[in-house]
């Protein structure tokens, strides 16, 4: 570029509801940032001429055409909570038009929500980064603040799995309830440094015990609480991807099943006032190894909770997918657009439940929160619940990858390779990999779901056999037959005790 040339002229519009427009654009003004703005458009058609002293261009129906008719290069989005649901249309038609868009809250929505947290709530492909919620047209549910600090605040908080999505998430959010101590369990050297390297930068008034621990070492796992003596115990810590857990099913059951069984154990014997096992909505009906260890796991720490005596209260929280997380679909996308190779989704009618990592994590603490206190926040001494989050809708994969696509500022296509057109990215479809569902529930179709006392939590209103003797057999066969060089085996031994598993294990060969 020569001297003498210059970089386009920056022209600006604000999108949004009128009120939060208005607002914005004051703002902007206050501190000198409003220059470039030439327009708003607005989300419902106005007959006013200008707010706040600028013109109005259009309505969000117009809004390709008023782009380039006006030479727009960026776009600033406002919407308050009631109207989020329009995000995904404002911003595919920011897309088409080539213009960079930006999402700013109204201020007062901004002073009333919860802590600001730094998980992946957003992922990136080169630019621009795309929100995710707003990916699912999903609005999270808020959280009840003062009854979550009741059982945080100046609490010693200790989290399994610290370093995963969901762990390090529930490191963050736990830390702005002003624990006394958080103990961040880890067996991944590299996640444990990296979560507990966040901790001392965001929260250095905390105190932090960094162990790099496998839960799986039971008597280990003793001997930590007995020496930390949590007051609150997270369980994050699984094995959870399906394909890698039906290769190995022994895996899962050591990992799943013994390592709940280890921490729940050492958080009762210590006296932990809660324990909260993060569970799937593949434990139901499960048909895969991941979702048979998950339900296994649930009903050992069901059956803790019946035992006479047992102060602390145990509570499962059950959802879906969690967007954004390592090595779930979003990152891999981003990858494969980034390294200019097509999109793969198994099968075209395959859905899934979905919800971001920070609203999964807010809505954990809730549910651990409301152990033992019923389902209308009566204390009632009872525990043992399986708490089942509002995952919303279930999303169609083949249409989220179109939406994504679209979002990082490509046109999907099908049958086409890539390259063959431009600025399109192809989807090619790879069928389903082994245990997989092509749609996953979140309870079972003959029992029920309890409302609580949270609009985003329902109680799963089920009855199943977790007796003493019951679960001392299923806990015999599993740690015999977890040593075992055959498949078949392991399949056969978690059918014994999950009947949906049955169909499974008759169609597997000895290996």
């Amino acid at each position: 570029m020569s001297s003498t040339e210059t970089q386009p002229e920056s022209r600006a519009l604000v999108v949004g509801s009128a009120s939060a427009c208005d607002r914005l654009i004051r703002q902007l003004r206050a501190i000198d940032e409003a220059s470039a703005i030439v327009g708003v458009v607005t989300t419902e058609p106005t007959e006013t001429m200008s707010i706040a002293d600028t013109p109005v261009l259009g309505s969000i129906e117009e809004l390709v055409a008023i782009c380039a008719s006006n030479t727009i290069t960026s776009a600033i989005v406002t919407l308050p909570a009631s109207e989020r649901a329009l995000w995904r249309t404002i911003s595919v038609s920011l897309h088409r038009a080539g213009v960079i868009e930006r999402f700013v809250p109204p201020m007062e929505e901004l002073l009333h929500s919860a802590p600001t947290v730094t998980a992946p709530s957003s992922v990136s492909i080169g630019t621009p980064r795309i929100d995710l919620a707003k990916l699912v047209g999903r609005e999270p549910h808020e959280i009840d603040r003062e009854l979550v600090s009741g059982s945080l605040n100046r609490k010693t908080v200790l989290i399994t799995g610290a370093g995963g999505s969901i762990g390090s998430e529930l490191v963050r959010q736990v830390a702005s309830y002003h624990p006394s101590r958080i103990v961040l369990m880890e067996r991944a050297e590299n996640a444990l440094f990296e979560v507990d390297r966040q901790l001392r930068e965001s929260y250095p008034e905390i105190e932090r015990v960094a162990v790099l621990h496998d839960v799986v070492d039971a008597s280990r796992t003793l001997g930590l609480l007995e020496r930390y003596q949590p007051d609150v115990v997270f369980h994050a810590a699984a094995h959870k991807h399906v394909p890698l857990m039906e290769d190995h099913p022994s895996h899962a059951v050591t990992n799943n099943l013994f390592g709940t069984k280890a921490i729940a154990d050492a958080a009762v014997t210590v006296g932990a006032e809660r324990f909260v096992l993060i569970s799937s909505d593949k434990a139901v009906n499960p048909v895969n190894v991941m979702g048979a260890t998950k339900r296994l796991a649930e009903m050992y720490t069901q059956s803790l909770a019946t035992m006479p005596g047992i102060q602390t209260r145990l509570s499962m929280v059950r959802f879906g997918n969690v967007l954004g997380s390592a090595c779930s679909v979003l990152p891999i996308w981003a990858d494969q657009i980034a390294a200019g190779r097509p999109v793969t989704v198994t099968d075209e009618r395959m859905t899934r439940y979905f919800m971001t990592i920070p609203e999964a994590a807010t809505l954990v603490m809730q549910a651990g929160a409301m152990s033992g206190h019923g389902f209308g926040g009566i204390e009632v001494g009872h525990s043992g619940e399986v708490f089942v989050l509002d995952m919303g809708e279930p999303i169609e994969i083949f249409q989220l990858a179109k939406r994504f696509i679209r979002a990082c500022g490509y046109e999907p296509t099908i049958g086409h390779p890539m390259g063959t057109k431009p600025n399109t990215v192809p989807i090619v479809l790879t069928g389903a990999r082994p245990g997989e569902k092509l749609y996953e529930e979140l309870s079972y179709d003959a029992q029920g779901l309890m409302t609580t006392s949270h609009p985003g939590i329902y109680a799963l209103d089920e009855e199943t056999d977790v007796s003493e003797t019951r679960i001392a057999e299923m806990v015999s066969a599993m740690d015999e037959v977890r040593r075992s060089q055959s498949r078949k085996s392991v399949l056969e031994q978690i059918a014994r005790f999950i009947p949906t598993m049955d169909a499974k294990t008759r169609s597997v060969s000895a290996a």
